[in-house]
């Protein structure tokens, strides 16, 4: 029998959950994955490797691999954009039989956000039929069309949620959807306004959700109000009041600025922390991993 991930015996025994995120660069030498591992290690309990968020880089599977080698549990996150369901299914496999026992289903971003614009988008199938594949896989041991697997295929299925998204009502038939259909934990976007993250977890608790699935926060270090600016007005699912952006300015020169981006990312996990049905925290490093021990030790998780 396959064995079970660090996360899903965390998820299962109900503790409180750090994961954080590993970028790849766009690169062919394994040493820079080497290197960002050595500020992961120890510290959250499973690393997502991202799947080309913003163009090609070190494949999400090559890097889960790295990590593994490297003594860290990767969560290996895989978009619809990219492939159609045959290989989704290919890779998912693939995954399992390198030992890879975590997974974060999504659909993407739209290829015009990325530094690939004229790409195809795929999306044969969206992120929650990617989690229905992955749960059939688990536990019937068929593929969509009813192959058999051969050997064991066991992997821990988890997907995103935006707390922002509007309406609230439809936020949460989505989020519904995505644990209907197999997600054991879902990661949120990153959490800049935290009275809306507020009624957002609320709604989830009084819908039963949080009963069912580990949520993990999103938080980000935002490095300069110029950065912030710039992340709202290219991703729609990133919302980042005028308040935060105008205390990164009001800090004063960009190492300033940086220190007050870390100082927000710490109070927002500390008040994260004390709203009902979190389970965890995300850290979306957004490539800067080395700055993951400093947030975990002066956040006191």
């Amino acid at each position: 029998m396959p064995q079970i991930s660090k996360l899903e015996t965390m998820i299962t025994a109900g503790n409180f959950i750090i994961t954080a995120e590993f970028l790849p660069l766009p690169g062919a030498d394994s040493k820079a994955a080497e290197t960002a591992s050595g500020f992961l290690k120890d510290r959250p309990a499973a690393v997502n490797v991202a799947d080309n968020p913003h163009g090609p880089i070190l494949s999400s599977l090559a890097g889960s691999v790295i990590l593994e080698k490297s003594g860290i549990e990767p969560v290996y996150q895989i978009v619809t954009r990219d492939r159609n369901r045959i290989a989704l299914q290919s890779d998912l496999l693939g995954a399992a039989a390198l030992g890879i026992k975590n997974v974060l289903c999504l659909s993407g971003h739209h290829q015009t956000l990325t530094g690939s614009r004229q790409s195809a988008s795929v999306y044969d199938i969206d992120s929650i039929q990617l989690l229905a594949a992955v749960k059939q896989m688990n536990d019937d041991g068929v593929l969509l069309d009813g192959t058999k697997i051969a050997g064991d295929f066991k992997v821990l299925a988890g997907a995103v949620a935006t707390p922002d998204m509007k309406p609230l009502e439809l936020n949460m038939i989505r989020l519904t959807k995505k644990v209907a259909a197999g997600a054991r934990f879902i990661q949120t976007q990153a959490v800049f306004d935290l009275d809306a993250f507020a009624g957002w977890i609320k709604k989830a608790n009084q819908l039963g959700i949080t009963s069912k699935t580990a949520i993990l926060a999103g938080v980000m270090p935002l490095e300069s109000a110029a950065e912030a600016e710039s992340l709202r007005e290219k991703y729609t699912d990133l919302v980042i009041p005028d308040s935060v952006i105008d205390r990164l300015k009001a800090a004063g020169d960009a190492a300033a600025q940086a220190k007050e981006g870390m100082a927000i990312c710490i109070e927002t996990i500390k008040k994260i922390q004390s709203l009902d049905g979190v389970r965890g925290i995300h850290i979306l490093s957004g490539g800067k991993e080395h700055r993951v021990p400093e947030i975990v030790k002066a956040a006191g998780l």
